[in-house]
């Protein structure tokens, strides 16, 4: 049974880490720094989009607006963190 704690525990860390690099991504393109005509840099950021925003879009319908900032990446951030610790804390050993 631990074996698949770990694989859970592996994925949460993984969609973590997804997380980061689109915030990171977004903020680069917002501030002009890449550029979406690249056709490799467009691959990968509609490839994050689309791991990232079904997530995103779930939390953005419960808080309020903020104006430009958004909250929900740190939301989401902090559940699979919240998770991830129930997680290793209530597994059955």
């Amino acid at each position: 049974m631990n074996s698949l704690l770990y694989l859970i525990i592996q994925i949460i860390n993984l969609f973590q880490f997804i997380l980061i690099v689109y915030i990171i991504l977004t903020w680069l393109v917002n501030f002009n720094i890449i550029n979406t005509g690249n056709r490799f840099v467009y691959t990968i950021l509609d490839a994050l989009y689309r791991l990232c925003e079904p997530s995103l879009i779930f939390v953005r319908r419960y808080l309020p607006t903020f104006g430009a900032i958004d909250l929900s990446p740190i939301i989401v951030y902090l559940a699979l963190w919240f998770a991830k610790s129930l997680l290793i804390e209530y597994w059955p050993k």
